[in-house]
C-alpha cells in the first residue's frame, strides 16, 4: 500500500480568483477569469437561452451590456465565423463581457473553428466562470439589472476600490445613444441569403423588390430572411435621412434592431421615422425598431426592471390568435397605455404583459419587440417576414405569400 509523504500531501489553499464582477453597490463577485484581459463596465443581464451563444455575444443589441448565462455550460460546441451576428466583425459590436457558471471545455463540434476562450479573446470580450449564475439572477430578479465592472487579471491582482468606483459611477444606458456605436459607416447592399445545412448560405442573384434597412444594430440573419424572400436589401447607417431613403426608391422599409435607450437614438431617429410615414411604403421594426416607430406615433418607451433576455419567452399574435415561442433581447419597451388611437396592440408577452407588437390602423405599419429572425431559433415567428412582404406585394398588386410556408 502506498503512504502519503510530506511532499505528496495536497495543499488546502483557496484558489486565488482571476476574475471579478463588482457591482454598483460593492458586492464583489469572484471567478476564474477567461477571453480579453482588462475590465469592462456595462450594464449586467440574465439570458435564459440554452444555445447560440455566439450568437448572442455578437448581437449588437447588447452592447453596453454584460451577459450572465443561466445555462450552466457554455462553450462546448465551440465558435465559427458562420455564427455571428454583427455586420463588421472587426468593430465587435456586441456583449462587453460574459458570465458562466462551468469552466469552458474544449468544443466538440465539426463546425467549430476555435474555442470559446481563443474567440473571447480575439473579440475583446472579458469573461469569467465558476460563480453561481443563479444567484446572480436571482439578485438581478429581485433588484433590477445592476451596472458593473468585469475585470480579468491573469495574476489575480487588482484595484477593488477602484473598480467599486467605476461600477458605482457609471451613468448606465438610459439617456445613452448606443445605435451610433454599432451602426454601419456607409450603405451597402446585402445579398447573403439563409444557411442551409450542409450547403452553408446562399446568394441573392435575383431581387422581385427593394428593402431599405435602417441599421440601428442590425442582425446578420434578419437580412439573410429579407433577402431569402427575394429582397435587394440596402443597408443604411442610423442617421440616414428620409430623403436619401426615399431617392433611393424602396418597395419596403426597415427599422432594425439595436441597443440603448431608443428615446436617445430617437433624437435623430424619430424625425426621419415620421418623414417615412408621410408616405405609403410598407414599414417594418424590429426591437429598438420597433420602440422608435412606436415613439414616433407618440407612445412613449420605459427601462425594464431586469427586461428580457432568451429564446423561450411565449408571446400571444393576437391577429391570429396563436401563441408563439420567441427570441427576446430589450431592457426597455413601450408603454402600451401610451399608445394613441389608431396604434393598435398585435402582440403581448405572456411572461409580464408587456408590449410585444404595434400596426398603424389602416396603413402597412407594423413592428415587434421580439426577434422573428432568431438565429439559431427558435423560428415560430418567421411568418412575420413574410407579412412585410406580402404589404410590398399587395401594393403592387401580386398574390400574397403563404404566411407560413
Amino acid at each position: 500500500m502506498a503512504t502519503m509523504t510530506a511532499a505528496s500531501t495536497p495543499r488546502w489553499a483557496t484558489e486565488k480568483p482571476t476574475a471579478l464582477l463588482v457591482l454598483a453597490d460593492g458586492t464583489v463577485i469572484e471567478g476564474r477569469g477567461l477571453g480579453a484581459t482588462g475590465s469592462a463596465v456595462a450594464e449586467v443581464c440574465f439570458n435564459t437561452a440554452l444555445t447560440g451563444y455566439q450568437e448572442i455575444l455578437t448581437d449588437p443589441s447588447y452592447a453596453g451590456q454584460i451577459v450572465t448565462f443561466t445555462f450552466p455550460h457554455i462553450g462546448n460546441i465551440g465558435t465559427n465565423d458562420e455564427d455571428i451576428e454583427d455586420l463588421n466583425p472587426v468593430a465587435r459590436a456586441g456583449a462587453v463581457g460574459a458570465v458562466f457558471k462551468a469552466d469552458v471545455t474544449n468544443p466538440s463540434s465539426y463546425r467549430a473553428a476555435s474555442g470559446l476562450d481563443q474567440w473571447l479573446k480575439k473579440r475583446g470580450i472579458v469573461a469569467l466562470s465558476g460563480i453561481d449564475t443563479r444567484a446572480l439572477t436571482a439578485l438581478i430578479r429581485e433588484k433590477g439589472m445592476p451596472n458593473a465592472v468585469i475585470a480579468h487579471a491573469p495574476d489575480g491582482i487588482f484595484d477593488i476600490d477602484e473598480l467599486k468606483r467605476r461600477a458605482a459611477a457609471w451613468s448606465g444606458l438610459i439617456g445613452l445613444d448606443l445605435a451610433k456605436d454599432v451602426t454601419s459607416g456607409q450603405s451597402s447592399v446585402w445579398r447573403e441569403t439563409p444557411w442551409v445545412w450542409d450547403e452553408g448560405f446562399g446568394e441573392q442573384i435575383d431581387p422581385s423588390m427593394h428593402v431599405v434597412a435602417i441599421d440601428y444594430g442590425v442582425k446578420r440573419n434578419i437580412l439573410r430572411l429579407l433577402a431569402g424572400l427575394g429582397a435587394k436589401v440596402t443597408v443604411v447607417p442610423a442617421n440616414t435621412g428620409a430623403e436619401e431613403i426615399l431617392a433611393m426608391r424602396p418597395d419596403g422599409i426597415f427599422l432594425s434592431n439595436g441597443p440603448g435607450d431608443p428615446e436617445a437614438t430617437g433624437n435623430y431617429a424619430v424625425p426621419v421615422i415620421r418623414d417615412l410615414l408621410k408616405t405609403d411604403i410598407p414599414v417594418f421594426g424590429i426591437c429598438l425598431g420597433h420602440q422608435m416607430l412606436a415613439l414616433a406615433l407618440g407612445g412613449k418607451t420605459a427601462k425594464m426592471h431586469q427586461g428580457h433576455h432568451g429564446a423561450n419567452h411565449p408571446v400571444k399574435d393576437h391577429t391570429t390568435g396563436k401563441v408563439e415561442i420567441v427570441s427576446m433581447n430589450h431592457g426597455f419597451a413601450v408603454d402600451a397605455g401610451s399608445l394613441p388611437t389608431g396604434v393598435e396592440e398585435t402582440h403581448v408577452s405572456l411572461f409580464d404583459g408587456s408590449n410585444c407588437g404595434i400596426t398603424l390602423t389602416g396603413r402597412p405599419v407594423f413592428s415587434v419587440q421580439h426577434h422573428p429572425e432568431a438565429s439559431p431559433g427558435p423560428q415560430d415567428s418567421h411568418y412575420l417576414f413574410r407579412r412585410f412582404v406580402n404589404l410590398i406585394r399587395e401594393k403592387r398588386g401580386e398574390p400574397a405569400l403563404a404566411e407560413r410556408a
